[in-house]
């Protein structure tokens, strides 16, 4: 495989007045695939799986305003609500001229993919699903207090600050449970709390994690799209999540039968630790199911 030096190209596309950057590889004329990320990542925890993927598919990674390289305006000027994020994503989909692709979904990758799938399913060729819940089944107990900041935000809300986004909780998201924190680069969430230290980018990210609530009322919505539309369904889920639970994963085959699901032993950024396993999964179920 080339590296990803010579396969992926970083660009950037103005919508709505926002800089939308993007990382993009593979023959444009391929099937796309593109990748969502999750929270506190950027399109960037898909720079390793991206040339794994772009000798056969075009492959486009978006960072969601208010992440990595995108515009971030405050909230005072931008509505953080995944709503909100899925329309820009969309749009931002709309001026590439994408008309069908599959998305591959992590994390917050989820509630904007299900959105964009709710709004244009006839674009959907197939779902890729990575440590992204849509049954509440999947939240674990680290989710008891988000709930409670959810049900009355006011006193708890400082607390939520100090815990959801410390280096910590950053940490944690990547090496999780795994009996493998040796196989985890520090630089991940190193480089993670860094953007999260950044000016302005507490408020962004508890103004977007509020409207989180709104995902979880979302749920059965999106399990009826998916017992609906039944499309070609691909699970991988690393089984040492902290905050997602393997039930989650197992959720998805109640919605589409002949989902493929595979349990990996990996963490809540799954690439971090079977980035070749991912790869070669996702090619075989693509090489199916694709034209």
């Amino acid at each position: 495989m080339p590296s990803n030096r010579t396969t992926i190209h970083y660009k950037t596309l103005q919508i709505d007045g926002l800089d939308i950057f993007y990382r993009e590889a593979g023959p444009p004329d391929a099937p796309a695939v593109v990748l969502l990320h999750g929270f506190p990542s950027s399109s960037r925890m898909y720079e390793t799986l991206i040339p794994l993927l772009a000798d056969r598919y075009h492959v486009l990674a978006p960072d969601y305003p208010g992440f990595g390289h995108s515009s971030a305006p405050s909230p005072r000027d931008f509505a953080y609500t995944f709503d909100h994020l899925a329309q820009v994503t969309g749009r931002w989909l709309d001026a590439l001229g994408l008309e069908r692709y599959t998305l591959f979904m992590q994390d917050y990758g989820g509630p904007v993919g299900f959105r964009l799938a709710e709004a244009r399913p006839e674009a959907i060729a197939a779902l890729i699903v990575q440590n992204a819940v849509a049954h509440e089944e999947g939240l674990g107990p680290l989710w008891e207090p988000r709930k409670a900041f959810w049900r009355d935000r006011a006193p708890h809300e400082a607390a939520l600050r100090k815990n959801f986004l410390s280096f910590e909780a950053t940490r944690l998201r990547h090496v999780g449970r795994s009996p493998n924190p040796q196989r985890y680069d520090p630089d991940a969430w190193c480089d993670e709390f860094a953007f999260l230290s950044r000016p302005g980018q507490e408020d962004i990210q508890i103004e977007l994690f509020y409207d989180y609530r709104n995902n979880v009322a979302a749920y059965p919505r999106w399990q009826a799209w998916l017992r609906a539309h039944r499309p070609p369904l691909l699970v991988v889920w690393g089984r040492h999540d902290a905050s997602f639970e393997v039930e989650g994963a197992m959720a998805y085959r109640r919605d589409v039968p002949e989902a493929r699901i595979h349990l990996l032993d990996a963490s809540h950024f799954a690439l971090d630790e079977a980035v070749d396993e991912i790869a070669q999964l996702t090619r075989d179920f693509l090489g199916r199911v694709l034209p």
